[in-house]
């Protein structure tokens, strides 16, 4: 490559070169736009050959637009928790661990960015890193200076209009192959986002007294209507069962079936059933050690203890023949355990993955150190110096389909079956072929970002290195794990100073009231009911007349069963799991979102009971489209299914007898969700949060006197 003229003109305000291709291979160049066009004052002097352009990008500018992509995550209409970020106005000042840190003052996506020219020097104090650092430190290089041209030589190729562009210039290779490698460093950051990537911020729930939103709601008042109301109908009926039955609980029938028997067996079995869940930790010791492999036969141990696990605890709930009182908590429990134990082995079979695979790249990079170069070998002869262009390709990054490999590629430790820019480099090393020093170098960086990312995939959001994979398989991580509101497992979450337990003795003084109350408004409203349609099928009524009494015993048990519902929701996600998210410090309070504002189910499925609406995101939902290739609307139908399977499971727990009421009544959500969607209802909130409320008014009384009548 030659200048046009002997002037002292600049490249610098050009943004690209446009000279003419001769027929000896060599070209003639001149600074000039991309549009094709010259830039003024420059011109390109006529040649009968063929005419080109070559863009101008410098080192600073590739560095400007990595620093600028790298802030940037493609966006989607998907909902993904991988993206789900912290709301800034829902962070309390002070908190720490987990990404609490990052989230209060900006996260930044590449923790270890490095730009041309400089010395990687300065590591994560982790020591998952202490055995890559030396391996990450590179070699400094004198500054580039400016020259007025350079030489390259254009190849042509098999395609008409595609040439190789070869240079004798070591400036110029240099500033190409940092400009690819830094282009495919950008192109990485739209890839998917990690396994890890659930944000757990420090928070409060809506109707904490602590929540300054809430206290400052011009709304509160009815929530203050609410619990006055709730009062005085305690009183009425506590004061019309002392004038009937001389006892402010009534009969209290459900009293009595409530400790009648087994409550200690019912204790004794629930510890049980939590120590049990160590197992969890000795598997995942096994795979780490080597004995057992996540990929190949873990996972199928931990669904085949999964599977026990859930069989043995219903099957002893049913052969003790417990009254539903005892069947709900302790089905109900194992669920919860059930789902924290399929969270924890998952997540860290992954990461024994991720480590396996770090583990042997750094054997492959200690075998490239003791290589020695041979600088005979050119550039570009066997193995080039700059990084394929296949990553590069923004269609390509962009599909999910690449994004769910790439998520894969991470945990893989078959190199030999990849095709990635590190599975090629192992191969080179394995081929025991001469490398020159520049292809060593090269090489030796691309390993070193693959180790970089794997361990920042390790250290997660941990703020302690003692949390990190694989430091946290111990029994103590697990046990507090375990007992956390939360039943998705991250290596540290948000944790608050200090308890207060004037706090913890509000909300159990809430829960155990509340409880009161419940069990007053079912004795009073809902257990008479029950056991009159109990009476019917005793009394052998044919299955005609009982639907003749169907719709009454429907409005009879609505608005009870409307409280009920309320009561028990504010029990579980406000009192209980504040309790224990108090008591174990744990910070992010999101346990629900404004569910009662919901225009359509699918936003109503997602904020009413948002820990395992998190945990059916992560677990199902994305694992069933990157496991099974399913698509997102697929995807949807598997996580509502089993969702809805769930819960007749719970119901036939209950009422001994599989109908399908329930499930039949939640896979209907999915045609309600779609038309929400149409023009009918789309935009009309006050519509659409009307049919809500219409929805949850009737259904729970509606799917009780179906389970009862027929």
């Amino acid at each position: 490559m030659s200048p046009a003229s002997d002037s002292d003109e600049s490249f610098d305000g050009a943004s690209s070169l446009v000279g003419t291709f001769t027929t000896d291979g060599t070209a003639a160049l001149t600074p000039g736009s991309l549009d094709g066009q010259q830039d003024k004052d420059h011109s390109v002097p006529a040649n009968p050959h063929t005419t080109f352009a070559v863009p101008v990008r410098r080192v600073d500018d590739l560095r400007s637009k990595y620093n600028t992509s790298s802030q940037s995550i493609s966006s989607s209409s998907e909902e993904d928790y991988d993206t789900l970020q912290p709301d800034p106005s829902a962070m309390i000042a002070g908190s720490k661990g987990g990404g609490a840190e990052a989230s209060e003052g900006g996260s930044d996506l590449r923790r270890n960015s490095w730009s041309p020219g400089e010395v990687k020097d300065e590591q994560p104090k982790s020591s998952l890193d202490s055995s890559s650092k030396a391996a990450s430190s590179e070699t400094s290089r004198p500054p580039l200076e400016r020259q007025r041209s350079v030489k390259v030589k254009l190849e042509k190729t098999d395609r008409k209009g595609r040439y190789i562009l070869v240079a004798d210039d070591r400036e110029l290779r240099e500033v190409l192959r940092e400009g690819l490698e830094y282009q495919t460093a950008v192109q990485q950051k739209k890839q998917r986002p990690r396994f890890r990537d659930l944000v757990f911020t420090r928070q409060f729930t809506a109707f904490d007294r602590q929540n300054p939103q809430s206290a400052e709601s011009p709304f509160h008042g009815f929530f203050t209507l609410f619990w006055l109301g709730t009062a005085l109908l305690l009183l009425k009926i506590a004061a019309q069962n002392w004038k009937t039955y001389g006892s402010i609980f009534g009969r209290h029938e459900i009293l009595d079936l409530m400790f009648r028997r087994d409550v200690a067996v019912m204790g004794l079995t629930d510890g049980v059933m939590c120590g049990s869940t160590a197992f969890c930790v000795l598997l995942q010791k096994a795979i780490v050690k080597g004995y057992l492999r996540w990929n190949r036969e873990g996972w199928i141990i931990q669904n085949i203890w999964q599977t026990f696990f859930l069989g043995a605890v219903i099957g002893w709930s049913r052969y003790r023949n417990w009254p539903w009182t005892h069947t709900v908590f302790i089905v109900l429990h194992c669920m919860v355990m059930l789902m924290k134990q399929h969270s924890y082995a998952f997540y860290n079979g992954y990461l024994s993955e991720v480590y396996r695979r770090k583990t042997l790249l750094e054997k492959k990079l200690r075998e490239l150190k003791d290589i020695e170069p041979d600088n005979a070998i050119s550039d570009g002869q066997k193995y080039p110096t700059a990084l394929s262009t296949s990553r590069e390709d923004p269609q390509h990054i962009q599909s999910v389909e690449h994004r769910r490999h790439s998520l894969i590629s991470k945990r893989s430790s078959a190199l030999n079956q990849e095709h990635t820019e590190v599975a090629a480099v192992a191969a080179a090393i394995e081929s025991g072929d001469p490398l020159n020093l520049e292809q060593i170098e090269s090489f030796e960086r691309i390993i070193n970002w693959e180790l970089d990312d794997m361990n920042e995939e390790l250290k997660g959001k941990c703020s302690e290195t003692h949390n990190c994979f694989p430091s946290n398989l111990n029994i103590k991580n697990f046990a507090e794990y375990i007992v956390l509101p939360t039943v998705v497992y991250e290596l540290e979450y948000p944790r608050q100073e200090k308890i207060n337990w004037w706090y913890v003795a509000e909300k159990t003084a809430a829960t155990f009231g509340s409880l009161i109350v419940m069990q007053v408004v079912s004795e009073a409203y809902i257990y008479p009911h029950v056991m009159r349609t109990v009476e019917m099928k005793e009394q052998g009524m044919p299955l005609i007349e009982r639907l003749q009494e169907f719709p009454w015993v429907l409005s009879d048990m609505m608005f009870p069963f409307m409280m009920e519902y309320l009561l028990s929701w504010y029990v579980i996600w406000e009192c209980i799991l504040n309790v224990l998210a108090e008591v174990t410090r744990f910070a992010d309070r999101g346990f629900y979102g404004d569910w009662w504002n919901s225009v359509s189910w699918d936003q109503y499925a997602r904020d009413w009971n948002r820990p395992v609406h998190n945990f059916l995101l992560r677990h199902v939902y994305h694992s069933s489209i990157s496991a099974f290739h399913l698509s997102r609307s697929s995807a949807t139908l598997v996580t509502f299914f089993l969702s809805s399977c769930i819960h007749e499971l719970v119901m036939w727990c209950i009422f001994n007898k599989l109908r399908g009421y329930l499930l039949a009544m939640q896979m209907l959500q999915i045609p309600l969700v779609m038309l929400s969607q149409t023009r009918f209802l789309k935009g009309r909130t006050i519509l659409g949060n009307a049919i809500f409320w219409l929805g949850i008014m009737t259904g729970p009384s509606f799917l009780c006197s179906l389970y009862l009548i027929i």
